[in-house]
């Protein structure tokens, strides 16, 4: 089974989210449904837009990826999307 990293951000590309799964259509779903909720991150900035991911086959990888990415400066995601996603375009998984 697959699991993903993957990052978000908001209609506006002001906001990233950074998170895990292994479903990535369901997750992302999930993310559009609890937008405008304030008791989530992703739902209270409207984090549901897909613009990064990246895919492995044991989710001790994807989590330890997820927390590295989560620790990096602002500048240093946006040049890791701009490598696949230059223009910043809203993704749908595979």
């Amino acid at each position: 089974m697959p699991y993903y990293t993957y990052i978000t951000t908001n209609p506006a590309r002001s906001v990233l989210y950074i998170g895990i799964t292994n479903n990535l259509r369901d997750r992302l779903a999930q993310h559009y449904e609890n937008r405008g909720q304030p008791q989530t991150f992703a739902g209270r900035y409207f984090c549901y837009h897909l613009i990064y991911f990246e895919e492995y086959t044991d989710s001790q990888t994807a989590i330890a990826r997820e927390k590295e990415l989560k620790g990096w400066t602002r500048t240093k995601k946006n040049a890791l999307i701009a490598t696949q996603n230059e223009q910043w375009e809203f993704l749908m998984p595979g």
